[in-house]
């Protein structure tokens, strides 16, 4: 569910180092560990692409999905695990952070758009632990019951986001309509994060929809070596129509805890959110021609519940329609840029390659937190490195479209 999660400068990833000590080992050490993740890299494609070729299955045959339990009015506490006490703090999160993000201490982030959907966003530092989250996504010609949809339909994210491998859902309480499920999501070169979450869906008169999303624990989900479990995740979205216009917008509060170190995490989300969400949109527009109804589509159906009638006024204040808000309004062209979604084949393999193998080699080091001056400078050197080979291409790029230009007039 996640739902749900990437160039910040040099002073905001590296901490001050007050000593050199072993500095130029831990450079060397640094360099071999980026050698290293290249060579894993290639290892790695190079035994996806033999075990694509011989038709290999990438799960075991013995391995088998506990079935999922029946539903019941005696399902015993799933219906404590998402209440509307926490539909009500959603509510009023969305009301105050998601009018004026920036005068309520939100840190702005990103800001980009082009013909079919506009995506902006806010971090929260807390003084300890990871950030927060805010974001608005509007998708043009799109409603809110297919948005909807698309996002609880965990048997097609698997289709098409490639960091899901694994998803099952545990147990369902149609009473409280509370339903728990098991996520697995790959990182590179990290150890599978494993996502045990409980969710709730409510409708409200106006086809907006609320979801709320936390962690949890389950006796269906044992815990497993080969996994880290996320011990942290409160996630929420609202879903609504924007008045006067063929589209709809989704407003998400996102925390998460997934063991990651926090500056590589910042890193992952300033650099990859914009092509995660062309992603994301290009899945969506495919949606619809997408087969049957799948099984979490049909679970929903049968859970969702009305939006509570004392909370109607609440939502409405939270989130107004007639006010041109955050939560409502069309994203400014002078704040927003229009980056359109990058097409494969725009860069050469050998630069995707050289970008790819220096930012994996980055992540890795900085995923182990070390302080020491000499892997500071280093990584900050790949990164420099990487990110500039990304910015010649581009404006070289541009330069060649400008020039074609010239050449047709």
């Amino acid at each position: 569910m996640a739902p749900p999660p990437p160039l910040l400068g040099g002073a905001d990833l590296w901490r001050p180092a007050t000593a050199a000590r072993w500095g130029w080992w831990a450079t060397a050490a640094a360099l071999l560990v980026v050698i290293l993740s290249h060579l894993t890299v290639l290892l790695i494609r190079r035994r996806l692409r033999l075990r694509r070729r011989s038709g290999v299955d990438r799960i075991a045959p013995t391995e088998a999905a506990p079935a999922p339990a029946p539903a019941s009015a005696s399902a015993s506490g799933l219906e404590g695990l998402v209440t509307e006490e926490d539909l009500r703090q959603l509510v009023g999160s969305l009301g105050v952070g998601a009018r004026e993000p920036e005068a309520e201490g939100w840190e702005h982030v990103i800001s980009k758009r082009n013909d079919d959907v506009s995506y902006r966003a806010w971090c929260d530092k807390p003084t300890a632990g990871p950030p927060k989250y805010l974001s608005i996504t509007t998708y043009e010609r799109c409603s809110t019951e297919q948005l909807r949809d698309f996002y609880m339909d965990n048997e097609y994210r698997m289709e098409w986001d490639n960091t899901v491998t694994k998803h099952e859902q545990l147990q369902y309480d149609e009473n409280s309509g509370v339903e728990v499920g098991r996520t697995i999501k790959k990182f590179p070169l990290l150890t599978q994060r494993e996502y045990i979450l409980a969710w709730r869906v409510w409708e409200a008169n106006d086809k907006s929809f609320y979801c709320f999303i936390k962690e949890c624990e389950h006796p269906l989900a044992a815990r497993q070596k080969k996994f880290v479990r996320v011990r942290l995740l409160r996630s929420g979205w609202c879903i609504r129509k924007i008045p006067g216009r063929d589209a709809c917008q989704i407003t998400v509060l996102h925390h998460e805890d997934n063991g990651m170190n926090i500056e590589m995490a910042k890193l992952a989300f300033s650099k990859g959110i914009w092509s995660y969400i062309c992603k994301m949109n290009n899945a969506l527009r495919r949606y619809p021609q997408h087969r049957s109804l799948s099984v979490s589509i049909q679970t929903m159906q049968k859970l969702i519940k009305k939006f509570p009638q004392d909370l109607e006024t609440a939502m409405d204040a939270s989130l107004p329609a007639s006010q041109p808000t955050a939560g409502t309004a069309v994203p400014s062209t002078q704040n927003a840029r229009t980056s359109p979604c990058k097409l494969p084949g725009k860069k050469s393999s050998r630069q995707m390659i050289a970008s790819g193998l220096l930012l994996v080699g980055s992540i890795v080091c900085l995923s182990r937190g070390r302080s020491n001056l000499g892997a500071q400078l280093a990584m900050a050197f790949f990164l420099k490195k990487a990110f500039k080979q990304e910015r010649e291409s581009g404006s070289s790029t541009s330069r060649g479209k400008r020039d074609v230009t010239r050449s047709r007039r």
